[in-house]
């Protein structure tokens, strides 16, 4: 079993690669790996609802509620985002089928 120390640890380690990662990461390429990056959200909602599955104590139910909710709310919402994001990019039809002058 891994202790508080090495989980904090790797969790640490975890937070500033991904952050070294994602800074480097040009602004033009945000939106389209937005929705690439939509299924680690699924991946963070599988996890809370293991880590819930094996809690015991009542403050670990808490938690692993707190964390399925969370997820579940930002798998979501991190869709919807995409999905309006998306939409920017896409060209409109002038009204009338003619072509604006």
């Amino acid at each position: 079993m891994i202790d508080g120390f090495l989980a904090l640890y790797i969790f640490m380690l975890a937070a500033f690669t991904g952050y070294e990662i994602i800074a480097r990461v040009p602004v033009i390429l945000h939106t389209p790996l937005m929705s690439g990056s939509n299924f680690v959200h699924g991946i963070v909602l599988v996890g809370a609802m293991v880590a819930l599955g094996h809690a015991q104590t009542s403050f670990e139910l808490a938690i692993g509620f707190l964390g399925v909710l969370l997820g579940a709310g930002n798998a979501a919402g991190g869709y919807v985002v995409t999905e309006r994001m998306l939409e920017m990019f896409k060209t409109s039809k002038p009204a009338g089928g003619k072509e604006a002058k």
